[in-house]
């Protein structure tokens, strides 16, 4: 336990030393906590073997998911926030076009690079994990993309759509991915599930959600019991970590596999929450701060547990370079053609696109799943380079494009320590 702690609290420093680092060179502070992990991980730092200072092992990053999937629930209820009635009024139809469309239009322009290239090469890459990879592209990581917008206090018509079409994006990620991995295994073992591919998907996507609306409206019910900001802020707090724990059991009925998606149901927590709670702004608010060290954690291990690996694997590189380009591609059009189908403005077809490459957790776990193919390692190691790859230039490129949509003001120089120095007295003659 005390090497555990001593490794977190080494992590949580690191990860602060770099973002003052990132700060003189003006990268995002997503990056740095990024690269702080690599530097602790078990190809740097974490080589050395040195208890407590770094991470020997990727086992022992894993170990530490209970950190990393917290910080993804708070995220996700921080994103719920952006759900408004009064929002959705305004964006909600465009939003959701936006989502649904260039989800799939990146599936296809993927996949039909990767079929393209199992058809030049077969013995690069099978069918099946081409018709998965498609699916997976699909994924845009939301951590990333609201760290910057928080960092530099992004707003405007462009960070308010791209927080929605992000967390729309999950839901339509985990549906194209649940139809195209049934394909994928039919292809393999020359049968269809209709279970798999159609069934539960659906059911995990409407439990989920319903799961988030009732924990929404419990904790609003509760709230009113408690005056002081602590203990309000403290019981937002408990509701996020037990919406978390309950997105993580699975089990079976009647032979059908259910589950939940915990970024939905934290989510639509946050959403149901926001909507009819009229304190919740200010306790959002008091929430985004008491969270800070927890997502630093998140980027730290999350930085940690790339597997440098993998770069000595020509075949994954080709295949990981070919899915870079399309997939980029596929957001980038996706999202202009799908902004000027719903007339966004000019500035928002322009940079949309490129704020929804960061790729991280979601597409790691769509990878974990797509192991039992027998190509499952390809696949695997294909995502673990694109999130090496997205992550380290991801947030940049997000931070440039709301620059270039004027969504992000220049930032002036303020120290929270001067700030809080006593004022000179003031004498009245």
């Amino acid at each position: 336990m005390e090497e555990t702690l001593l490794c977190l609290a080494v992590a949580l420093i690191a990860g602060l030393l770099m973002s003052r680092l990132a700060k003189l060179v003006n990268l995002p502070a997503v990056t740095a906590y990024l690269i702080g992990g690599l530097l602790l991980g078990p190809f740097c730092i974490g080589a050395l073997g040195l208890s407590g200072i770094g991470f020997n092992s990727l086992e022992q990053v894993e170990g530490l998911g209970i950190v990393t999937q917290v910080a993804l629930g708070f995220i996700a209820f921080a994103i719920g926030n952006e759900f408004r009635v009064s929002e959705l009024k305004t964006m909600g139809r465009q939003a959701i076009t936006v989502g649904i469309l260039q989800a799939v239009i990146t599936t296809v322009v993927v996949d039909i690079a990767l079929v393209i290239l199992h058809f030049i090469a077969p013995n690069v890459l099978s069918l099946p994990a081409a018709v998965t990879l498609g699916a997976i592209a699909a994924a845009t990581a939301p951590a990333a993309t609201l760290m910057v917008v928080r960092q530099y206090k992004a707003q405007g018509p462009l960070t308010k759509l791209l927080l929605m079409v992000v967390a729309i994006d999950d839901a339509v990620g985990l549906v194209l991915f649940s139809v195209s991995f049934g394909i994928a295994t039919a292809l393999q073992d020359g049968r269809v599930s209709v279970t798999s591919i159609i069934l539960e998907p659906i059911i995990e996507i409407v439990l989920s959600l319903l799961l988030g609306v009732v924990a929404g409206y419990i904790l609003n019910f509760l709230e009113r019991y408690f005056h002081s900001r602590s203990k309000r802020m403290s019981l937002s707090v408990a509701f996020v970590l037990l919406t978390v724990g309950i997105s993580m059991s699975e089990f079976e009925v009647a032979g059908v596999h259910i589950g939940f998606s915990l970024l939905l149901v934290c989510m639509m927590t946050g959403t149901v929450f926001c909507n009819i709670c009229p304190t919740s702004e200010e306790l959002m608010d008091r929430m985004e701060r008491w969270t800070g060290p927890v997502n630093i954690l998140f980027f730290v291990l999350s930085g940690a547990e790339l597997d440098l690996k993998i770069l000595s694997n020509p075949l994954v590189l080709l295949v990981g370079i070919i899915y870079i380009i399309f997939r980029s591609t596929g957001k980038i059009s996706g999202a202009y053609l799908s902004c000027r189908m719903t007339k966004c403005s000019e500035s928002i077809q322009k940079h949309l696109g490129i704020t929804l490459l960061p790729q991280a957790g979601v597409a790691l776990g769509m990878a974990v799943t797509a192991a039992t193919l027998a190509d499952g390692a390809m696949v695997r190691s294909v995502v673990l380079f694109s999130v090496l790859v997205y992550e380290l230039i991801g947030p940049t490129l997000t931070k440039r494009s709301l620059i270039a949509a004027g969504e992000i003001k220049t930032e002036g120089r303020s120290s929270a320590r001067q700030m809080n120095q006593p004022r000179e007295p003031i004498h009245l003659h």
